[in-house]
């Protein structure tokens, strides 16, 4: 039987994102995220609840998330469930959940406004289109 391990998460960053480097060189950057969910209790008292997850992004993506992601921005992330165990200096076993992330998308938008004292990128056009100019 065919099995599947996906999870699919729009969230808050909740930590601003920390990249290092494996021994032969690869980024990786993590960062931990939040989700919230509201509801009304049977007593019709509202209650919030917030699931926290670290989130691993690899090579190029860990570089865009190192460089674009800040704590309280909103993200769209995809990935799997990887689950990690080791022995804490303490003697105890822990365990962690990660998501580790096949994409990551940035959904708040950058405001990419140019100071006053520069020239616009983009030159406006002043020339009206005409209907059979259009390609299609």
């Amino acid at each position: 039987m065919a099995s599947l391990n996906r999870v699919m998460l729009i969230a808050n960053v909740g930590t601003d994102p920390e990249m290092r480097y494996t021994p032969s060189g690869t980024p990786v950057t993590s960062f931990r995220v939040a989700t919230s969910r509201v509801y009304t209790t049977g007593d019709g008292e509202r209650k919030q609840e917030t699931e926290w997850f670290t989130v691993v992004a690899w090579r190029k993506q860990a570089e865009s998330c190192s460089q674009f992601l800040t704590k309280g921005q909103r993200v769209y992330v995809e990935g799997s469930l990887r689950t990690r165990a080791w022995e804490g200096r303490d003697g105890q076993k822990r365990t962690n959940i990660e998501v580790i992330a096949n994409r990551v998308l940035f959904l708040d938008r950058q405001t990419a406004a140019a100071p006053p004292s520069e020239e616009p990128a983009v030159e406006p056009i002043e020339d009206e289109v005409e209907p059979e100019d259009l390609p299609f």
